[in-house]
């Protein structure tokens, strides 16, 4: 069916149904940002004091961890080798990278886990960026969509019930809906990102 509305995706498993569900605030309502990277041993943060970058291994028991106190759902965020780092970001749609298999390991040890994943280019370009940048200095908005629905495809395949997109191009939820439902995962969703401000902990965030 040609129709864009579909809340069904939103009853789909437990944990989707009970983040959804109405006004009682508890830690099943939260969702916990978790940084990973390649290491075989969890580094601290420098600006994020208590915060941590997780190796797998120490990211599987931090998810166990968190599931014993009630929070029901995971966002991840990879620290990218640099020299995984391109001007376009390829990295990010590596069906056997970093995030791929931290999705898939999760769900092999924690099936309960909501899993929710970013798409976005900036941890995987070179320059930081979000988007692809012409010799020009200009983004190229539609190629840099184009990469960000096969990241979306990538994570969907690994097991992500969440896509969430935090680059900032113009059209790309539409387009990952579209991606999404073309590869046979219309009941995995997208958290759009309606809005993002000038805060004190952007900083700190973008060197996790």
């Amino acid at each position: 069916m040609d129709i864009a509305y579909r809340p069904r995706r939103l009853r789909r498993t437990p944990g989707l149904r009970a983040m959804v569900r109405e006004h009682h605030v508890s830690a099943a309502d939260f969702i916990y940002p978790l940084f990973v990277h390649e290491g075989a041993t969890n580094e601290p943060i420098g600006a994020m004091p208590g915060a941590q970058r997780w190796s797998l291994d120490g990211l599987l028991g931090e998810v166990g961890r968190a599931w014993d106190l009630g929070i029901r759902c995971v966002v991840l965020f990879p620290k990218v080798a640099d020299g995984l780092k391109t001007e376009d970001g390829s990295e990010c749609f590596n069906e056997g990278g970093l995030i791929p298999r931290a999705i898939r390991r999760i769900k092999q040890e924690h099936p309960g886990m909501t899993v929710m994943t970013d798409v976005a280019l900036d941890p995987y370009s070179c320059d930081g960026h979000d988007g692809i940048v012409s010799n020009e200095g200009i983004v190229l908005n539609d190629e840099t969509v184009e990469i960000l629905c096969r990241q979306a495809v990538t994570q969907a395949a690994a097991g992500a019930d969440l896509i969430g997109p935090s680059d900032m191009m113009d059209g790309r939820v539409g387009a990952i809906r579209e991606a999404l439902d073309d590869e046979g995962y219309s009941h995995v969703g997208i958290i759009s990102y309606t809005a993002k401000y000038a805060s004190a902990y952007y900083g700190p965030f973008r060197e996790a």
